[in-house]
């Protein structure tokens, strides 16, 4: 989920306890790069996690804040963890809160929670929680904290149709004052088939994974859930973006000849556009390949960035829309061949459009930066941001964020067999 700079959104998050500085994660191996017009510099960026902890979402708030909320193993079960920033540089985090903690979560590296706040000062988390032993069988939980993560309400469901089928993958964004918009998939119409059997790979037949959204309210009650899509990729990430016309949610569509492009649909005031797909790759994939797109925008402009493999050759991609997602100009290959994994994340400010993604080769994955002007004109700055210790989907999905003068990413390496969250802050000088 992306913040929108250009919100008129004016509220303050004061830290929930007196700042200090973060304890130190192991240093990831920061590599700089140089162009003679810009010089992108990366430098590691120290976060408040001391324990093994994994699946991030980082957050820019609408007053130059930042949330970091996270996964931590316990003995018995997981543990969700929040901390806020708001100084220049984000080198103080306020202590980190605990949002939850459960023993019978679904905790995964693909399908992780996330935060938003909205402007009554209110912050939302959700995670996952199993509702049967099938594998692939959970519901969406969703909190709220009226005193700046302090303390959190206790859980709702966000999806009551009672069926033992996967729910998640859900994004977040501010639909009013004090309400929540919510959009998840969800593969109650899976429910004649095992649950363990309608997932990645294993598409049930019978039924299909459908994209339905609703509103949350202060009372954390459900109003507005509507069916969006009834096909839908199985288990690849949504988002969503706020621009001036209303709330932009792209995801992977799927048709019944198993084409599996990114759609995009615009909630306004009168309710939901119709999906268009943001362009017609045609990758026929008959099983989800588990790497969801990502928008950010500001005003009437949006950017998508999504990973698609047409032709057997993996590639990235970014569109630019003018008109707040109503149409995408053809869009711009970001990185191409057999060493992308994609996991990509977008952020979009005033002058640039920010993206990072994955790669990964026979000496392992790395973290890659490109940095475009906002109108997409001329060649991109890019940057190795650091090489991972970890390899394959224990490293799960980069975050990125912007704030001030500066980038943030975070994202999850193994190091001595635990998983550990890294940071990096990247400037354009």
């Amino acid at each position: 989920m992306k913040s929108n700079p250009a919100l008129a959104i004016a509220f303050v998050l004061s830290l929930a306890a007196c700042e200090r500085a973060a304890a130190p994660s192991p240093t990831p191996d920061i590599v700089a790069a140089r162009t003679p017009a810009v010089r992108l510099d990366a430098s590691a960026w120290r976060l408040p996690v001391e324990a093994a902890a994994a699946q991030p979402d980082l957050l820019a708030t609408p007053d130059g804040g930042l949330l970091l909320l996270w996964i931590e193993p316990r003995e018995s079960g997981h543990a969700l963890r929040l901390a806020q920033s708001r100084d220049a540089a984000h080198a103080a985090w306020s202590a980190p809160t605990q949002v939850a903690a459960g023993d019978d979560w679904f905790v995964n590296w693909a399908d992780t929670p996330h935060v938003m706040a909205t402007q009554d000062g209110a912050l939302w988390a959700h995670w996952l929680r199993k509702s049967a032993s099938a594998p692939y069988a959970y519901d969406v939980a969703l909190a709220r904290s009226g005193d700046e993560g302090m303390t959190w309400s206790a859980p709702v469901l966000v999806n009551d149709d009672g069926t033992a089928t996967e729910h998640g993958f859900v994004s977040l964004w501010p639909a009013a004052r004090d309400r929540l918009g919510i959009a998840w998939l969800d593969g109650r119409r899976n429910a004649a088939a095992p649950a363990d059997k309608a997932h990645a790979g294993h598409d049930a037949h019978g039924g299909t994974m459908t994209l339905r959204s609703a509103v949350i309210d202060s009372q954390l009650r459900r109003s507005d859930e509507l069916e969006l899509d009834r096909m839908t990729c199985d288990c690849c990430q949504t988002d969503v973006a706020l621009t001036e016309h209303g709330a932009l949610l792209v995801y992977r569509d799927r048709s019944a000849e198993e084409i599996r492009d990114i759609a995009a649909s615009r909630r306004d005031a009168t309710g939901w556009t119709a999906p268009r797909p943001v362009h017609a790759d045609r990758w026929t994939m008959p099983a989800c390949p588990v790497n969801g797109p990502a928008v950010a925008a500001r005003g009437s402009r949006a950017m998508v960035a999504w990973y698609t493999a047409t032709g057997e050759v993996p590639t990235l991609k970014l569109a630019r829309s003018e008109d707040a997602g109503d149409s995408f100009a053809a869009p711009r290959v970001l990185d191409q061949g057999a060493q992308l994994q994609g996991r990509v994340d977008v952020a979009l400010g005033e002058d640039a459009v920010w993206l990072l993604w994955l790669r990964e080769d026979a000496n392992g994955q790395s973290l890659q930066l490109a940095r475009y002007a906002a109108d997409l004109s001329g060649e991109p700055q890019r940057i190795e941001v650091a090489r991972l210790q970890g390899r394959g989907r224990a490293t799960g999905f980069p975050q990125l964020a912007l704030s001030g003068d500066a980038a943030y990413a975070v994202w999850t390496d193994v190091v001595d067999g635990r998983p550990r969250l890294q940071g990096a802050r990247i400037v354009a000088r």
